[in-house]
């Protein structure tokens, strides 16, 4: 499992948007390509930037530091989700999570105080430690998980025919976006 990482939230955190370039669709002769259906490359852009916003603003940073008091910072949580792949060595988690080794470090001491995390002998390299979930860690995951799949608030006043209709749009734009 990877964790869900996204730039903007990252961008949401500092309160700035992501700057998104604006691409036109269309050919040098005002004409949009086959397979555009008309999607100039601004309608595409605000669509993105407004998907982006609603799905990097949701569940807030504020909701998964409340159930989880982890405090502030995604380390801790992105450790956790890559964690319950499997054990992993401090320096693969160091990398999985993009920190340099001493943060994961650091990382890692904090779930380890808060029982969430143990470090354990590596059986085939024995100067080496790795990392694993404890019971209360996998505990948190699920948490993580369950929050996650909660839908935004909004989603509630969209009617059925409407969710049917955005979730095939989604499922299209995933299938297409898949590399060939």
């Amino acid at each position: 499992m990877t964790p869900r990482s996204t730039a903007a939230g990252d961008h949401a955190r500092n309160g700035r948007q992501p700057s998104v370039p604006a691409t036109d669709a269309r050919a040098a002769d005002g004409r949009a390509p086959a397979g555009a259906a008309g999607v100039t490359g601004d309608q595409a852009t605000r669509v993105w930037a407004a998907m982006r916003r609603l799905v990097g603003g949701h569940p807030t940073k504020q909701l998964m530091r409340d159930a989880l008091d982890l405090g502030r910072g995604s380390g801790r949580v992105r450790s956790l989700m890559w964690l319950s792949g499997g054990p992993l060595s401090l320096s693969g988690l160091a990398e999985a999570v993009g920190v340099d080794a001493p943060y994961a470090t650091l990382i890692v001491d904090s779930l380890e105080e808060r029982g969430l995390v143990e470090r354990q002998p590596d059986p085939d390299d024995r100067r080496r430690k790795l990392v694993s979930l404890t019971p209360a860690g996998s505990e948190a995951v699920d948490r993580v998980l369950r929050i996650q799949e909660q839908p935004p608030a909004a989603f509630g006043s969209l009617s059925p025919a409407e969710l049917d209709t955005l979730e095939g749009l989604l499922r299209r734009l995933a299938s297409e976006s898949r590399p060939g």
